[in-house]
């Protein structure tokens, strides 16, 4: 059996692929505007570029307030560790490079907004909310997109498309119409008795 894509045709590979580089795009903007929107308080705390620092002092807090304030860090990215393999649009990838490179995509964008959230009225600038940014991405990926994957491969790997004839690497169909036009080349060569007449 042969598939394409997503377990499907190339044009529904290409709907699929489309339609995670759409909701990709509709995150990002959505993340952008809650990274860069400006906030109002009473005061904001200095730059935080001290690694940890501001996840230990979530954790000295009760249970349900550091909770929330990881939570805060952890989440926002996290649906980017689905959406970029997504619009990706590849499943024969190595699990490993898979990670690596959306991991990666995920610290670079999150970097540049941290950056450029510096500048905004009530946003600062901590090394802290980027690890868990790229913690959450880790974490959705290696849950869900591995499993997706290997599914889809074995949905692509087992019916539903083309058949092909055992042996011949052909589709059935394109194997069966090659066999009866050798059929019909052999029928043609075959040497025929001319007619002879009858003598009076």
């Amino acid at each position: 059996m042969q598939r394409h894509g997503y377990g499907g045709t190339p044009a529904l590979r290409y709907r699929y692929r489309v339609a995670g580089c759409v909701l990709l795009a509709a995150y990002l903007l959505v993340l952008g505007w809650l990274a860069l929107r400006p906030l109002t308080a009473p005061w904001v705390t200095a730059v935080h570029l001290e690694p940890l620092a501001t996840i230990r002092a979530d954790l000295a807090m009760d249970p349900w307030d550091a909770a929330r304030a990881i939570g805060t860090g952890v989440v926002p990215y996290a649906p980017l560790g689905v959406l970029l393999p997504w619009a990706g649009g590849r499943l024969d990838v190595s699990p490993l490079g898979s990670l690596v490179r959306t991991v990666f995509t995920c610290a670079m964008l999150s970097l540049a907004l941290q950056v450029v959230q510096s500048g905004v009225a009530g946003q600062i600038l901590d090394v802290d909310a980027l690890l868990l940014n790229v913690a959450g991405v880790t974490l959705v990926h290696l849950a869900v997109v591995p499993a997706v994957r290997a599914r889809l491969r074995r949905r692509a790997g087992s019916g539903g498309g083309r058949t092909t004839k055992p042996g011949s690497g052909l589709p059935a169909d394109a194997a069966s119409r090659r066999t009866l036009l050798r059929e019909d080349r052999d029928r043609a060569l075959t040497p025929t008795m001319p007619r002879v007449g009858i003598a009076p």
